[in-house]
């Protein structure tokens, strides 16, 4: 097999990962960088962000995410294709596996290996990725000024996205299979008295439905067998994401959900020299500039780490 050493490890190419590389080049670190299955991150599934500061007109979250690439790689970082497919984070210089027969040992480890929205599991939802199917909100809400949207999910975070949507769409569907929410007290109220909100009890989304141009409505099943049509410009996704954490939770203290617990307002994790930065890390904003920000906080803590060594 095999075998390297390098001061500094990035395990992911989104947002938090492609910071990180930029400012661990800039700090004389050498970092080297494994994007993963998904290199770009999540913001490779948006077509345009318009929350991102520093563009005036938008930018394509497949083009955002190139950008950081290509200054990351400008500044020396070496930014690779390859999976990590095992972890021994026991002992320093911690051993990482990429794809099955490269091992590398590395000084410092930084973890950005995001999160996964979870699906319903369709394959419309699959085809109408991108195209009025989302898994964020505050992402993509605003291009459904004024349209008819559906959200999936009867908890804290369904209801939070219906609420946020309520203020820019003309109409919002829940659709909650159950017939209650699982949300907070204040989150339920907060639904109830919104009046452009309308609750489909008990119903679960058979078919999401559309055309070339894009999403056009929803085929919904109620608990009685009775099966309807709705009519939607974007169906969103809110039934929780899942943190992509499970080759380092041997080793590394994880919440309930798997999100990885860092110290304070650092990027330190349990295990000294493992930093955790971007989605993985953050159950509550889950935006690419919170992801950049703790990205760079990640690559500071590691050069402040080697050091003091």
């Amino acid at each position: 097999m095999d075998m390297e050493t390098v001061k500094c490890l990035i395990i992911g190419g989104g947002p938090a990962g492609y910071t990180a590389a930029i400012y661990g080049a800039r700090a004389d670190m050498a970092p080297v960088l494994y994007e993963g299955l998904q290199p770009g991150g999540q913001l490779t599934t948006t077509t345009d962000i318009e929350n991102y500061p520093g563009f005036e007109n938008g930018i394509g979250g497949q083009a955002l995410m190139e950008t950081m690439k290509a200054q990351a790689m400008r500044l020396g970082a070496d930014l690779r294709v390859g999976t990590v497919t095992s972890a021994d984070l026991s002992e320093r210089p911690f051993k990482i596996t990429v794809d099955g027969d490269r091992e590398i040992l590395a000084e410092t480890l930084i973890i950005a290996t995001g999160a996964t929205a979870k699906y319903l599991g369709l394959p419309s939802e699959t085809r109408f990725k991108g195209l009025g199917v989302s898994a964020c909100a505050t992402c993509d809400g605003f291009f459904y000024r004024r349209k008819t949207v559906a959200v999936v999910g009867g908890g804290d975070t369904a209801c939070e996205e219906a609420t946020y949507l309520a203020g820019l769409c003309r109409k919002v569907y829940m659709i909650v299979r159950r017939d209650v929410l699982r949300a907070s007290q204040a989150m339920q109220e907060r639904v109830m008295a919104t009046e452009n909100i309308e609750i489909l009890w008990n119903c679960n989304t058979q078919e999401i439905l559309g055309d070339d141009a894009g999403v056009t409505g929803a085929r919904l099943v109620r608990k009685d067998g009775e099966v309807f049509d709705i009519a939607v410009d974007g169906f969103f996704l809110a039934i929780g994401h899942h943190p992509n954490s499970e080759l380092f939770s041997q080793w590394v203290k994880v919440d309930k959900e798997g999100y990885i617990i860092t110290d304070g307002k650092t990027s330190r994790t349990n295990v000294d020299g493992v930093f955790a930065a971007g989605d993985v890390q953050d159950p509550l904003y889950r935006q690419a500039i919170t992801a950049a920000a703790s990205g760079c906080r990640a690559a500071l803590d590691a050069e402040k780490f080697i050091k003091m060594q």
